[in-house]
């Protein structure tokens, strides 16, 4: 990882490694980014899957590329994978059952994984968990990769186990995901209702990450979604050097409780 200023800020013009194969994805869906910073770009098909190790300092642009986009999120310390995202400590923290600018995800230490530096949808949803395979088939039938091949289906939480496989993790460390472009509300009997198509063709959400973290990421269908056909939609994801959380960051500031688990998550880089 490069070396941090005093300030605890990546340096203006920090030198950025790039498989010289790589494909510009990015131009297609966030051209706005600065060619020099940008790290990686990708295409997730709907109902795929995949995990990055994105270090402090780094921030991740998500883009729905289809109305209706889904995209399921669990996050870990790269350091010790036994530090991991905790909802429940917050969104108690935060005052809040839904994610937006400013918002921070912070681990079971109470240190910010990552921060929600920029939104374009206004709501995310940390409560609705994950489809399984069992209420996949249930919902849309059953499709098998023998007789289906790339057109089978698979469930959030299956794609989430595979990937998090990759790092060490199993079954038991699964935990439960932001689901970026979804909006779950309740009623006054306590019901989820689920928002039909609320993240817009364009829409977008960038993620600061103040730790170096592994996260894991799945586009199937939100558990939740009425739709009686499986139809996930695919999503752009834009990877690039940022620099740290500045004195005067927006989430450091939108909460004490956010400047106390960025304070916490610095204390950890300090030279």
């Amino acid at each position: 990882m490069e070396k941090s200023d005093s300030s605890g800020s990546i340096p203006d013009n920090p030198p950025v490694a790039s498989p010289v194969d790589a494909i510009a994805h990015w131009k297609r869906f966030a051209p706005g980014l600065d060619a020099t910073r940008v790290m990686w770009s990708e295409l997730v098909p709907g109902g795929g899957h995949w995990s990055w190790v994105m270090p402090r300092g780094s921030a991740l642009r998500m883009v729905a590329l289809e109305a209706g986009a889904n995209l399921s999120m669990v996050l870990y310390a790269a350091r010790e994978k036994l530090e991991r995202y905790n909802m429940p400590d917050s969104l108690k923290a935060q005052h809040t059952a839904h994610y937006t600018r400013g918002h921070v995800l912070m681990s079971d230490m109470g240190r910010a994984l990552a921060s929600i530096t920029s939104d374009s949808v206004g709501w995310h949803d940390p409560l609705g968990a994950l489809l399984d395979a069992a209420t996949l088939q249930r919902k849309y039938g059953e499709r098998n990769f023998d007789t289906h091949r790339n057109a089978m289906y698979r469930s959030g939480k299956d794609g989430l186990l595979i990937e998090i496989g990759k790092h060490g993790l199993s079954r038991r460390d699964l935990i439960p995901p932001v689901n970026f472009f979804s909006k779950l509300s309740v009623d006054e009997e306590g019901r989820f209702h689920y928002a039909p198509e609320h993240a817009k063709a364009g829409d977008h959400v960038e993620l600061r990450f103040d730790m170096d973290t592994l996260i894991a990421i799945s586009t199937a269908p939100h558990p939740l979604d009425p739709s009686p056909d499986y139809a996930p939609k695919k999503v752009g994801l834009a990877a690039w050097r940022c620099g740290a959380a500045p004195a005067d960051d927006f989430c450091r500031g939108f909460r004490p409780e956010n400047a106390r688990a960025i304070h916490n998550a610095d204390m950890l880089y300090l030279a």
